[in-house]
């Protein structure tokens, strides 16, 4: 099983975590995908040097939808601190407290993880907001630039 998680690094919300099989660049495009519907196209994405980040799908995917992909140097994993973090958080409090049966499964517990962590999880960053009222605010202010301004 692989987990695919999209973070918005402003909001902090975890704005898909996919799981499948396996993830290909192909993949990782039709899932930056749903996430524009709701909130438009990121400026950046910044990920690191997986096989389905440097695919020419992925890369054409950004070229034509006016997105820079950002790869960290191999070997630091500091350049991309809020995403390690995140997903050391979502291994040490989702992925090693279950056992999966199924994929179907795993979507399930994985979904009501990331639907609490948006939700009731309050972020020192955010004022000690949860991400998804703090995008809500944000996203109500009239004069504030677009959020979702870098996944990662």
């Amino acid at each position: 099983m692989k987990c695919l998680t999209v973070v918005d690094d402003f909001t902090k919300e975890a704005v898909d975590i996919v799981v499948d099989h396996g993830i290909s660049g192909l993949y990782v495009a039709r899932a930056l995908d749903r996430a524009a519907r709701f909130r438009g196209y990121p400026k950046a994405v910044r990920t690191d040097q997986g096989p389905e980040f440097t695919s020419r799908t992925l890369d054409q995917w950004a070229y034509a939808n006016g997105v820079t992909l950002k790869l960290i140097q191999a070997g630091k994993p500091t350049q991309n601190a809020y995403i390690e973090s995140f997903n050391g958080k979502f291994r040490d409090e989702c992925l090693n407290d279950h056992r999966f049966t199924t994929l179907a499964h795993a979507r399930a517990v994985i979904a009501a993880w990331r639907q609490d962590y948006n939700e009731q999880r309050p972020h020192s960053a955010l004022n000690y907001l949860a991400p998804s009222e703090f995008a809500a605010k944000h996203r109500a202010t009239a004069d504030a630039p677009a959020a979702f301004q870098e996944l990662v």
